[in-house]
């Protein structure tokens, strides 16, 4: 059986029509916007050269895997990293973090290591945990149920936006590797390793890498903060893209100027095990492309002559990277 995302409960084209609905909607108030509905993250101008970047996301269903393996450290790195990683796309600075969570039964002890998973991961993105929301809401949620949601907000020199304004055919897209699935795709690793398809336990080893299955879905999602202002001091990058659900292409092309398109080459970078276990389940390549990072997490748009900049500023702090493609005419 081939299986799909939207076999699995998720619509993307729902979701590309509701956009539209939100951006219809959001036009009615759009005083001291940039930038709006559609990109990373929203601009507000501040004057005086200064705007505020701001951005909102949850981790969808891995925690659905998170409650059947009652491990829930991780959901608060992924909860920020989700945020702060579309924050830096534009070339922001994040400043602080709010968090809701709304439960069916509010249980301390085991909320304690997600809110400290979240604290940790702003601290090494360098933002503040300002504040947030703890809603006890039985009805609305079963007794082990809950949700989440992340906003960000982080500051930028309206001069010194990173819009891809300026990207050219030639220039070249450099790929920072993921932790592995990150938060994107979930509805489709569940149906098919978890329920419907291969029916693994999730303390079972099917990579053969000496963990259980559990450990390896929910491995957090990388935070790139730390390294994009690293590379930002040295190196001129035209644009930026977090890969999250839409996959690699889906999400650079939200980045690149019309009349321009991107050129992927997938066999250019090694992917993590688990997408070759998700293949293996029955999910066809076209449909791993559009739901799944691959391996690639976050990606820079460079001009060609500034690629040898940017290789000794990844290699002096010892970060992977990838050529993967270049920018194309359409």
């Amino acid at each position: 059986m081939k299986w799909t995302y939207e076999g699995a409960g998720v619509s993307l084209r729902a979701a590309d029509e509701w956009i539209d609905i939100v951006k219809r909607a959001a036009s009615i108030a759009q005083e001291g916007v940039i930038s709006g509905i559609g990109g990373f993250s929203g601009l507000y101008d501040l004057g005086d050269d200064l705007c505020l970047a701001a951005c909102c996301d949850g981790v969808g269903t891995k925690l659905e895997i998170a409650k059947k393996a009652d491990q829930f450290a991780g959901l608060g790195q992924d909860l920020v990293a989700m945020n702060v990683n579309d924050l830096i796309t534009c070339g922001a600075r994040p400043l602080f973090f709010l968090d809701y969570i709304a439960c069916g039964k509010l249980d301390g002890q085991r909320f304690s290591s997600l809110i400290y998973g979240i604290a940790e991961a702003c601290r090494q993105s360098g933002c503040a945990l300002l504040g947030g929301e703890t809603a006890e809401m039985p009805g609305t949620y079963p007794p082990d149920g809950f949700d989440l949601a992340g906003f960000a907000v982080g500051l930028a020199k309206k001069s010194k936006l990173i819009t891809g304004q300026d990207i050219t055919a030639g220039d070249l897209l450099v790929g920072l590797p993921s932790s592995g699935l990150h938060s994107n795709g979930f509805s489709l690793v569940r149906k098919v390793l978890l329920e419907d398809g291969l029916k693994l336990s999730l303390d079972s080893d099917p990579l053969g890498e000496g963990r259980p299955l559990y450990k390896t879905l929910l491995e957090p999602t990388r935070l790139y903060p730390g390294i994009v202002a690293k590379i930002m001091e040295k190196v001129r990058i035209k644009a930026m893209a977090h890969i999250t659900g839409g996959g690699l292409e889906g999400n650079v092309m939200r980045v690149i100027p019309e009349g321009l398109a991107i050129s992927v080459d997938y066999s250019s970078w090694k992917r993590p095990k688990i997408y070759d276990l998700i293949a293996k389940a029955g999910v066809e390549e076209g449909e791993m492309r559009k739901v799944f990072n691959l391996g690639i997490g976050f990606v820079l748009v460079i001009e060609r002559t500034d690629l040898s900049g940017l290789e000794d500023t990844l290699k002096e702090m010892s970060e992977p990277y990838c050529v993967i493609g270049e920018v194309i005419k359409a």
